[in-house]
Parts: structure tokens; C-alpha cells; sequence
């Protein structure tokens, strides 16, 4: 009998989820798929690891608790393979504050600490800490597992974790943590399997999404990056402003008599992108478009990353090696020659025609600098964590 766990990547109007067998040394995808519970018909899809459909559910009704989805999903993993054993459910937890620097078994004392984390993650916190609680419910006896998105940033020295505000803050956990680490930690991984020569080198990640942001790595090791205590610092993204003036929601605040939820609504859910285009969020409906907000808006996206990777080089003392992940950073080429143009002064070139096929390696002949872009996956790292904290436990 095979040993299975479920892992759930929550998103901000969907969870992904792959099914892993974490029998041999390696999980081996077993299926993959998709539930969307804020449709109006909530649905489940499942597919094989090569993309083929396997099943297919609607609900008839919103679920708020999300248990009748995610106890459709238990049922299909027990029909199609009976033969194996659930073992955990991993989940993505964006925020782990000062405490977890590595994975942990969810139980309600961990569970309270996390929820208590919300104000640093108010968008994403709630939405992970959701299909925990929906699984309790239905399946109080099934072991879950949290992964943190700031693990691998936990290491951060000063002065890079550290906000230049009155010390006895940072006392209480006001700090820069890092997101995306999950990410980060499976690109460096792959990185390194890729390019060992490149592992003692002074490379950045650009993790580009909805969500943005940069890693510094050196021998596999954040030592910097653009999210600092919250999800909202840094790069330009889908909806969030990134870096701001912080004299801005003062203004907001005292002059235009905002609250402070008005505030971190606009921040969070009507900036960035969306806020400069005033289209969509969507970079591939801004590539697309031929509106003069679309266009300055791609243009500050990737003026603010080309910035920030050199911010980044600034910490490492220099820069070997630039990696693309994430959805836009895999599949803009667009955005991805308006990035390395800008940087052609750090000695940045890439090759076009490797560019436009999204090859492994996109770097021009005569780059300074190695240019690669590499599929993330964080559903890997998290079935790699849950396995390894399950096979500890095992062991004592």
C-alpha cells in the first residue's frame, strides 16, 4: 500500500491541489486539479498529471464552508485509488510570523496562532487557514500540515530584515519576512540541478504574478527580497500598489478621510496594475490592449522590476544570474525583454528567438549574466515537506 498526501495551494478565488505519492524518495504526481468554491456553482476538476480530464463535479449551490468540495475531492481520491493511504493534507500557509521556520502539524493551538497572524496577510491569511478548518470538520482524524511562504525567507539578517523605525518594534515581530518562498525554494532547487557551477554565484529570482517579487540567492540561501512584514511591499502586482510612499496613506488618511479599512481595501484589491491601467489586472489583457493606461501601466510594471532586481544585485555585490518563474515571469516574453532591456547596463542580454519559445535558458551568447525561466511549482515543495515531517514522525 502506496502512502498518499493531498496538497492544497489556496489562491484568492480558487485552491489548486495535487495528489502525491510519497512512497519512493522523489512524490510522484498521482492527479491534479482544480476547486473553485466562489462560482455560483462551485466546482471541482480533476485531471491526470499529463493534463487529461479524469473528473468533474458542480455543487447547485454556494458552500461557504467549502466542505462539500473538498469532501468530493476525498471521495474521488478513495474511489480512484483505494489502494493507497492518505497519510496528510499539506497546505500552503502564507504567513508564519516569527515562530515557524519550517513545516508543522496543524492543530488548533497552531491554527489559532496562524489566524492571529491576519492583520500581516489580510487578503491571503483567511483563505489558506479556510480549507484547514473545512477539513477538521469532516475529517477530524486526517493529519494536516503547514508550509509557510516565509520559511525560507526566515533566515534574513539585519540589515535586510530590519524597517529603520524605533527598534522596540522589531521586539514584537515587526520585521521584513518574505513571500513566495515556497516558490523560491523549489526554483533554487531546480537551479541548482540545471546550473550547479551557478550555486555559489549571486543570483535573483522574479517570482511574477498577480503576486510579485524578488529573491536574492546566494548558495541556495535567501539574503534578501521585496515583500517585507506584509504581502503588499515591493514589485507592482495585479491589484497591490508594491512599494509606496508611506506619506501617501497619510494623505489618504488625514486628507481625504479614508478609515483604515477603506485604505487597505484600495491597497490591496484596486491598485497595482488594475489601479494604473484602469482596465484589469490581467497583464495578458494589458499586452493585448492598445489603451494608453494598459501601456503605462506594463511600462511601470517593468521599470519597478528592473529597479528591484538591481536593489537585489545591490545586496549580493553584484549579479550572475537572473531566473523568470511564476505566470507572467514563464509567459510574457513581453515582459521578460522589457525587464532584461532595462537591465542591459548590468550587463543583461537575452536571446530573442529563446525568449519568444520560453526556453530553459534565454541568455544571449555574450550576456554577463545567465538568464533563465523555470516553471515553478509549489505543490512539489509542499508534497517534498509533508513527506519528510512524515516520515520524521515516523521515525521517533
Amino acid at each position: 500500500m502506496s502512502d498518499m498526501v493531498l496538497v492544497l495551494n489556496s489562491g484568492s478565488s480558487s485552491i489548486k491541489f495535487g495528489l502525491f505519492d510519497i512512497s519512493a524518495a522523489e512524490p510522484v504526481l498521482l492527479c491534479k486539479g482544480l476547486l473553485d468554491e466562489h462560482e455560483a456553482r462551485p466546482r471541482l476538476a480533476v485531471k491526470s498529471p499529463a493534463g487529461d480530464d479524469l473528473f468533474a463535479t458542480r455543487r447547485e449551490a454556494p458552500d461557504a464552508g467549502g466542505g462539500h468540495l473538498f469532501a468530493d475531492v476525498l471521495a474521488f481520491i478513495e474511489e480512484r485509488f483505494g489502494a493507497h493511504s492518505l497519510r496528510a493534507v499539506g497546505h500552503r500557509i502564507v504567513h508564519g510570523g516569527p515562530d515557524y521556520s519550517g513545516p508543522v502539524v496543524l492543530t488548533d493551538d497552531v491554527t489559532a496562532t496562524l489566524a492571529a497572524l491576519t492583520p500581516l496577510a489580510p487578503l491571503h491569511q483567511p483563505r489558506c487557514l479556510a480549507p484547514v478548518r473545512a477539513l477538521a470538520a469532516i475529517r477530524p482524524a486526517l493529519t494536516q500540515i503547514a508550509c509557510f511562504d516565509t520559511a525560507f525567507h526566515h533566515g534574513l539578517a539585519p540589515p535586510a530584515r530590519r524597517f529603520a523605525i524605533p527598534r522596540r518594534y522589531e521586539q514584537r515581530g515587526v520585521r521584513r519576512y518574505g513571500f513566495h518562498g515556497l516558490s523560491f525554494e523549489y526554483v533554487a532547487g531546480r537551479l541548482a540541478a540545471i546550473a550547479p557551477e551557478l550555486i555559489a554565484k549571486r543570483s535573483v529570482i522574479a517570482h511574477l504574478g498577480n503576486g510579485a517579487s524578488l529573491c536574492a540567492l546566494h548558495h541556495g540561501r535567501s539574503i534578501d527580497t521585496t515583500m517585507g512584514l506584509t504581502p503588499l511591499d515591493g514589485l507592482v502586482m495585479g491589484t497591490r500598489c508594491g512599494s509606496i510612499d508611506p506619506g501617501v496613506l497619510l494623505y489618504l488618511q488625514q486628507h481625504e478621510k479614508m478609515s483604515a479599512e477603506e485604505i487597505q481595501h484600495l491597497l490591496y484589491h484596486e491598485s497595482g496594475l488594475l489601479g494604473v491601467s484602469g482596465i484589469s489586472a490581467d497583464m495578458r489583457t494589458l499586452l493585448a490592449s492598445g489603451e494608453v493606461g494598459a501601456r503605462e501601466a506594463v511600462e511601470l510594471f517593468t521599470l519597478r522590476a528592473a529597479q528591484q532586481i538591481a536593489m537585489m544585485a545591490t545586496t549580493l555585490g553584484g549579479l550572475d544570474c537572473l531566473v523568470f518563474t511564476g505566470g507572467i515571469g514563464e509567459h510574457a516574453k513581453e515582459i521578460r525583454s522589457a525587464i532584461c532591456e532595462r537591465l542591459g547596463w548590468l550587463g543583461v542580454r537575452i536571446d530573442a528567438a529563446a525568449n519568444d519559445d520560453a526556453r530553459e535558458r534565454i541568455g544571449a551568447g555574450g550576456s554577463a549574466v545567465d538568464v533563465f525561466v523555470i516553471p515553478t511549482d509549489e505543490e512539489m515543495i509542499i508534497a517534498r515537506h509533508c513527506a519528510a515531517l512524515i516520515r520524521s514522525r515516523g521515525a521517533t
